[in-house]
């Protein structure tokens, strides 16, 4: 029920006015090439979420799942060596990656507003850019801001889940740089969100008319180019 909750407010905000669409349209039924941009990457943000934040969200993802780090716990030890085997370093990627999902959750309201906020200098360059040409100038201009939001989030997540996961091996001293681990985490679950969001960008420009949203269709659609 909490997961459907915030998948409801996800599409809630998706919906959410844009702004100066009012005062930029010039007519009853009319869009602004902003508004699309804008609609584009709402659309393509929310989807992004949604597949992130299900179950396993982070792990199953091909675009945007945590790697652990090499020589996670280092070396030329008994406990260096656990860490590196196969099964516990895939309980150490569910477990670095589910830390990922969390942070991603708390950078959600972070990365809606930049959304809405946006300043769309040349809007026709983005639409008309590459595939992921509206995601790159998002993580531009919000890649920063979200990084911030993720990494207090990681920083919690790695003192509690890993050593859970892990809890035999740190009966000695474990030799991680946790400091350092939370940045690298961070950065690498920030990155992942954006290519998550450029994906669905992308899918969306292929297949415009699958979203059955009017001002997507209308500026992305084959006829409108």
């Amino acid at each position: 029920m909490e997961r459907m909750d915030r998948r409801k407010l996800l599409g809630l905000a998706a919906l959410l006015p844009f702004v100066g669409l009012a005062a930029c349209a010039t007519g009853p039924g009319a869009y602004t090439v902003e508004e699309g941009v804008r609609r584009l990457l709402s659309l393509s943000t929310q989807r992004a979420f949604d597949q992130l934040l299900a179950p396993n969200g982070f792990y199953d993802s091909q675009v945007a799942r945590i790697a652990v780090p090499q020589g996670f716990g280092g070396n030329g030890t008994v406990l260096g060596a656990l860490l590196q085997s196969g099964p516990v370093r895939r309980e150490i990627g569910i477990a670095l990656n589910q830390v990922a999902q969390d942070a991603a959750e708390r950078a959600t309201p972070v990365v809606l507003d930049a959304v809405r906020q946006m300043t769309l200098r040349d809007a026709v360059a983005v639409l008309r850019g590459g595939p992921t040409a509206a995601t790159t100038l998002l993580q531009r201009e919000a890649g920063g801001a979200v990084l911030d939001a993720m990494l207090p989030e990681v920083s919690r997540g790695l003192r509690s889940d890993i050593i859970r996961t892990v809890s035999a091996a740190f009966a000695t001293k474990s030799g991680i740089d946790y400091a350092e681990l939370g940045e690298t985490v961070a950065g690498q679950a920030s990155d992942g969100l954006f290519r998550a969001i450029g994906r669905e960008e992308a899918a969306i420009r292929a297949d415009p008319r699958a979203t059955r949203d009017p001002v997507l269709i209308a500026l992305l659609g084959v006829g409108a180019r």
